[in-house]
Parts: C-alpha cells; structure tokens; sequence
C-alpha cells in the first residue's frame, strides 16, 4: 500500500471511529418510552379499583373501578384512583397516552375519562401543575364506544404543545389516575418523548 492510501486509510478509520462514538453517545443520552403496566401495579395503590382479568393485557391483568351508575368528581374530590411511581428526566416533554377500556354506560356513567396528576410536574415557566389531590389535572377522555382504545391526557381547552408533560428534576415521580367516570379501566400508561409525541401506539400494548 502506498503511503497516500496509509494515509487516506487511517483517516477514514479516525472519522469513522468519530461517527460510531457520536452515535453511541446520541442512543445513550436520548430518554427512554416511559411504559407503566396496570399489572405491575402495587394493590396498596388501588383505591376502590380492582384487579380484572383480561387477555388482551400484558400480564393478563388491568384494573378498573365498578360502574354503579353514579356521578364521580374531578380532583380535588377524593374519588375512585390509583397511584404508582414512574422515573422520569427533567427538561424532556412527555406526551401522556392511556390505554383505556371504556366500559358498559350505566346511569350517569359513560365509564371512559380519567384524570391524571404528576408529582413534580412543572409549566414553562416553572410553576408545579397537576400535583396530585390539587385541582390541576390532565383528562383522557375516551369514546363512547366501548373496549379498548389509546387515549391522550389532555388540557381541558389547550392547544397540543400545553398537553405535553415537563418535570422539575430527573427521578422518581407519582403518577394519580383517578376515575373521571365509573366503570373505567386501563391496562398501561405511557410518557413518551419521542416516539408517540405526536400520535397514540398503533399496537394494543407498548414494550418497555
């Protein structure tokens, strides 16, 4: 080998060693799909919720609340909940997706809205939004017809950049999902930064 191609050699060796660190390093800081299974969850966090056996959801499981057809209210009110933890990074917008089961109407109940609160979440300017037991919360609304579906968890009147979640510091947070109507259930919840920022999971259940 000539010494010219030595040289063209050990410098398309020394860039392509530079690409491969590059990429490495964008695959290691890039935040990851924030996937939580109703089946994982913990029975201490289950609040007049229930375990229901359901196939299609991953462990078998989900919960859900029953339908008596009565009125349920939004936070700060007290109502059917659960509440689990999930880890999550500062400075990354989060999209929230439910997979929501609407269940059968029954009286005043459609059986599909949740409210959903995030210990630690924050505007952009700083301020804490949608701490959980406050009257700042997120609704996913689903349809009338019933079984299961994707659903976002929205600002009541927002446009879609105020949907998106922000937290103050990286770590551990407290997810509230309360029953917005009787007769609800789900089977996971995801924060998304990258992959379903925009749209809900085309697939019935999201990997971790």
């Amino acid at each position: 080998m000539t010494r010219r191609a030595l040289i063209f050699s050990g410098v398309a060796l020394l860039l392509g060693s530079q690409g491969m660190a590059q990429q490495g390093a964008s695959k290691e800081s890039a935040p990851p799909e924030v996937v939580a299974y109703a089946s994982d969850l913990l029975e201490s966090g289950l609040s007049e919720f229930d375990f229901w056996k359901d196939p299609a959801a991953p462990g078998g499981k989900m919960v859900g609340t029953p339908n008596s057809g009565d009125e349920l209210d939004p936070p700060p009110e007290n109502d059917p909940h659960v509440t689990f933890k999930v880890k999550v990074k500062s400075g990354v917008p989060y999209r929230c997706w439910i997979h929501m089961k609407v269940g059968a109407p029954k009286g005043k109940s459609q059986a599909n809205r949740f409210y959903v609160q995030f210990s630690d979440a924050v505007d952009k300017a700083n301020k804490e939004v949608f701490k959980p037991r406050t009257a700042s919360y997120l609704t996913a609304q689903g349809p009338t017809k019933e079984g299961w579906t994707w659903v976002g968890c929205d600002l009541a009147g927002s446009t879609s950049p105020q949907n998106l979640l922000n937290f103050r510091t990286s770590g551990e947070v407290t997810v509230r999902m309360q029953a917005g109507m009787e007769g609800v259930g789900f089977d996971q919840l995801v924060l998304s930064p990258a992959q379903f920022l925009e749209k809900p999971p085309s697939e019935a259940v999201v990997k971790k």
